[in-house]
């Protein structure tokens, strides 16, 4: 639509080209003879206008002469209907007429006869934006289409640069952010209460990396945390518990240091009878620290996993009795009564005999001391479907119920303790709790005060 309102302008424009040629040229105004004298013309008035191609045509349209180099005009007939609508209604233009250098394309034009005498002779047939024309227009277009064309390609390399460099600074603004983050946690030597760290939220169900990224180190950061916690809980209670063996090591150390100094000093002046006496003290206060040091280093070796174990399947119900043999002589001073119950005599286990008899022993030896004259102590064996059940049960004087859950612990000792002539440093049963563990099991207690506890634990059995 633009083309043909462009070209409706200039035809409009140069509608009366043509006849002011023929009114104002005396070769055309008179007629034409010399049509070489007319070439020159036209030449002449294409150098002065090279928008413009000139033929003179004869009264059938047919070309008598033009300025064109040879092989340019492609066709020597122009049809007369577009000529005489133009000359006949010139009011309705664009009319498009014959192109003799390019037949298949028509031309807007201006066209006036040529009379003789009142004889009409022929056509001045003028092209309005000829090949010349057309070939800088062409090339102006293509030099204009590049021009856009490349301004166009610019923006768009532009826009995309900005685009991919804001689009790398979302990309990366979490990875900034979490670098941030490992930094100050780095810088405080992961130190959460010194680096002001604070989790950050993480998308844990989304597919970036980043955010499983971020997850992770929430996750390893609350990690390290929590061993931070727990080393500075075990190095308070190594800090309480060496104060607290020092002071019962110190109890029997000073007392075998003094009657031993009596014995050196006071020998001569010493009857028989109390330098036994002082002895047998010296000899009692001597197994006393000698049994304190040996649970302590137990227990030391079982933390620092320095322990080895030597498992085997063995009959378990052939240890308890072995172990209660062991008792009976200090249950009978309190008139107690061992009781064995196992269901299945032929229970095989898989564990470390020596560790197990060391548990059952320091079980068996607290059962004692708790349990009143005329009580019962029952060790039970039960097969089940996920190993052989052995508890220790008594009827003694039980452990309230908000201490249940520290006995475990080194160096808590219950409000139920019983005094006898050996000094406990209350590490049996967190040294218990730890040989069990080792063979694969746990150790669990259910206790009533006033009516017995009863330790229990599954041993696994040996594999088929």
């Amino acid at each position: 639509m633009q083309e043909r309102t462009q070209h409706q302008a200039e035809q409009q424009l140069h509608l009366n080209l043509a006849q002011h040629l023929v009114d104002d040229n005396p070769l055309l105004k008179e007629g034409v003879f010399d049509y070489q004298a007319l070439g020159n013309l036209f030449h002449t008035l294409m150098v002065m206008g090279p928008n413009f191609e000139f033929y003179y045509l004869d009264i059938e349209g047919h070309i008598l002469t033009f300025n064109a180099q040879p092989g340019k005009v492609k066709t020597r007939q122009v049809a007369l209907p577009p000529i005489e609508r133009l000359l006949q209604h010139p009011d309705q233009l664009p009319i498009y007429g014959s192109n003799p250098k390019d037949p298949k394309k028509d031309k807007i034009f201006s066209v006036a006869p040529v009379y003789k005498a009142q004889q009409k002779q022929g056509y001045l047939y003028v092209i309005l934006g000829g090949e010349q024309y057309d070939t800088i227009i062409k090339k102006l277009t293509h030099d204009q289409n590049f021009a856009q064309f490349t301004l166009l390609g610019v923006t768009t390399l532009v826009l995309f640069l900005v685009l991919m460099v804001c689009l790398f600074a979302w990309l990366t603004k979490p990875m900034k952010k979490l670098t941030l983050a490992m930094d100050s946690v780095r810088a405080a030597d992961y130190d959460l209460s010194r680096s002001g760290y604070s989790p950050m939220q993480w998308d844990r169900n989304s597919i970036d990396e980043v955010q499983k990224l971020g997850c992770a180190f929430n996750d390893m950061v609350a990690h390290i945390q929590g061993q931070f916690e727990a080393l500075q809980a075990l190095d308070s209670r190594r800090r309480s518990l060496l104060a607290d063996l020092s002071h019962d090591l110190r109890t029997p150390l000073a007392n075998l240091q003094g009657y031993i100094e009596t014995l050196a000093l006071n020998h001569q002046n010493l009857n028989p009878e109390d330098t036994e006496r002082f002895i047998q003290i010296s000899l009692k206060n001597a197994r006393n620290l000698k049994h304190l040091i040996d649970q302590i280093f137990e227990l030391a070796y079982i933390e620092a996993g320095q322990i080895t174990l030597h498992k085997e399947p063995f009959p378990i119900v052939e240890l308890i009795h072995d172990i209660a043999a062991k008792f009976t002589l200090n249950a009978r001073e309190k008139n107690i009564e061992i009781a064995v119950q196992a269901a299945q005599s032929d229970a095989i286990v898989y564990a470390d005999i020596g560790k197990l008899e060391r548990v059952l022993t320091n079980l068996i030896e607290n059962a004692i001391r708790h349990t009143p004259e005329n009580g019962k102590v029952t060790l039970s064996i039960v097969s089940q479907c996920n190993g052989v059940a052995v508890s220790v049960e008594d009827n003694g004087v039980g452990i309230p119920a908000n201490e249940i859950q520290h006995i475990f612990e080194a160096r808590y000792q219950a409000s139920n303790s019983e005094k006898d002539h050996h000094i406990h440093a209350g590490l049996g049963l967190a040294i218990c709790k730890k040989l069990i563990e080792l063979n694969d099991s746990s150790l669990s207690v259910i206790s009533e005060k006033g009516r017995g506890t009863c330790f229990s634990f599954v041993l696994p059995t040996p594999a088929e």
